[in-house]
């Protein structure tokens, strides 16, 4: 830090300022500082510097499951956006355990991380009062728990569902069946999307069909390829299928080459999600982007801010990503940009 310091003409102090990001500093004396580090090949110790702050320089990152592409996918974009800010990922799986989710907001770990991202599905909200001993700082992804004592970012679930329903609508379709529907479920994803496709089908005169919600208790595409069976099975009349998420709709793409029905010529099919593999799909899957890179760079963003300033009397902010309906070849066949 000297040589930068002799090299920039400013003192050791300016050069830490510097280093540190600390705000007032004058653009000119920046810049002199930042091309000497450059000229002298500097490389800041983060270590040092977050032991000085009283800080490990560490983020937790709790999702349900990595095998499910989503989570995958939102994994990676945290953490290019945790080390654009120099933060390093600690990721854990909780597999939708209660449990395991208690464990994780409660375990050891949280010792050595600055905070946690914490995406919990097996938690409800009548376990909110688990987030009452949290003394670090949290911020929460998902639709399971509101109102409690951290900031949360989630997803258009309702509203994204009715716009890829109405997306098949205005197809012509009209026996449009669900594919990965929770039997009993009043908050999280599947029953916010359920929510949004029945308001669709209200808001244009069409009925409600019971039959044509197909449940699906995990959502791969097994799972999703099974259900598609079933509901063909049943004979309904079906002439589109909304899967709950992407590997669901792949799932039901499977079953419905293996029948032999023509997509989207007999039955059109919209995911949720824009995972990497839906644009590389035969035929390509139409589905929902949900906001994925919003999501995981507002989280970061929040925890950070929390991370700085601890002390700090704010309320606790939820914020909703944007979304967007990416209409495929899945749904409009030939015309399909692309």
């Amino acid at each position: 830090m000297h040589e930068v310091a002799a090299r920039a003409g400013v003192s050791i102090k300016t050069v830490s300022n510097v280093v540190n990001g600390y705000p007032y500093i004058r653009d000119s004396t920046r810049e002199k500082v930042e091309q000497a580090i450059a000229d002298l090949g500097y490389q800041v110790n983060v270590t040092a510097r977050n032991l000085r702050r009283g800080r490990t320089g560490l983020v937790g990152l709790a999702v349900p499951e990595l095998s499910l592409p989503y989570f995958a996918e939102l994994a990676d974009s945290v953490i290019r956006a945790a080390e654009a800010r120099g933060l390093t990922v600690l990721i854990e799986q909780t597999g939708a355990v209660r449990e395991r989710e208690i464990e994780v907001l409660r375990g050891a770990r949280r010792q050595f991380t600055d905070g946690l991202i914490y995406s919990p599905l097996g938690l409800g909200p009548d376990d909110v009062h688990e987030l009452d001993g949290v003394d670090y700082p949290l911020v929460l992804l998902g639709e399971r728990i509101f109102g409690g004592p951290a900031d949360h970012v989630t997803m258009s679930n309702v509203e994204a569902a009715k716009a890829a329903t109405q997306h098949l609508i205005d197809q012509g379709r009209r026996r449009i069946a669900v594919v990965g529907a929770h039997a009993g479920e009043t908050v999280g994803s599947a029953a916010l999307r359920v929510q949004g496709y029945a308001a669709a089908l209200e808001e244009n005169g069409l009925p409600f069909d019971p039959a044509l919600v197909g449940e699906a208790g995990l959502w791969h595409r097994a799972t999703g390829a099974e259900t598609m069976a079933r509901l063909l099975d049943a004979d309904l009349g079906i002439d589109a299928v909304f899967g709950l998420n992407d590997a669901l709709a792949l799932g039901a793409l499977h079953t419905l080459h293996l029948r032999r029905v023509d997509v989207p010529g007999q039955v059109a099919v919209i995911g949720f999600d824009d995972i990497e593999e839906t644009a590389y799909s035969s035929p390509t899957l139409s589905t929902v982007h949900p906001g994925r890179e919003e999501i995981a760079t507002t989280a970061v963003d929040l925890l950070l801010a929390r991370i700085e300033a601890p002390d700090a009397d704010r309320p606790y902010q939820q914020v909703v990503a944007d979304f967007s309906v990416v209409a495929r070849a899945s749904t409009l066949g030939e015309h399909a940009a692309g």
